[in-house]
């Protein structure tokens, strides 16, 4: 069984975190949330409060299979701010291991040289945050190890996809058909 981890941070959009995370838990991924900070609570820019499963103190980096982060602000700022957070997504990437982001999530990713030579997308406004990356306005982007996603409107299909690569496409369309969603 494939482990994911989903990064938390104050401010973050409640939904994309959520929604991707949903669909993967009922592909049968195992999912941790990870709160950055030092108590389990976050709370997002809509004033939803989540509770993590665990700090990030407790990530067991080496039995990750993939390291998800949500967009939102100040959610994404205090993501890149996080020293030990990104210090460890680029040991993961260098080990090979799948990261993702939607919505300005993948500024992140930029900021840390993950998306030189890639293609990914993100939200309008943080295409320049993208650095050395092929932009593209697709709503969900795979190059290689790497995931985005432009925004909200693209959780499911970014769940979908993570699923697909972490597991099968046909347990990704089984889902899909599950849960009734007939988009793209």
């Amino acid at each position: 069984m494939a482990k994911v981890y989903a990064f938390m941070a104050p401010g973050l959009e409640e939904v994309e975190c959520l929604a991707a995370v949903d669909v993967l838990i009922r592909g049968g991924v195992e999912v941790n949330l990870v709160s950055i900070t030092d108590t389990l609570e976050v709370t997002g820019s809509h004033h939803v409060t989540v509770k993590a499963d665990c700090l990030l103190k407790d990530v067991d980096w080496e039995n990750g299979d993939a390291f998800f982060l949500p967009g939102g602000l100040p959610g994404t700022t205090n993501l890149g701010a996080c020293e030990p957070l990104c210090r460890q997504l680029v040991k993961a990437y260098q080990e090979g291991k799948r990261v993702a982001a939607i919505c300005a999530g993948p500024s992140v990713l930029g900021g840390l040289g993950l998306l030189k030579g890639k293609k990914a997308t993100c939200y309008p406004g943080f295409e320049d945050k993208l650095e050395g990356a092929e932009y593209t306005r697709q709503g969900v982007v795979t190059d290689g190890t790497v995931t985005t996603a432009r925004g909200l409107g693209y959780a499911l299909d970014l769940g979908l996809e993570l699923l697909a690569l972490l597991d099968s496409p046909e347990k990704a369309a089984a889902v899909k058909a599950s849960i009734q969603y007939d988009q793209c």
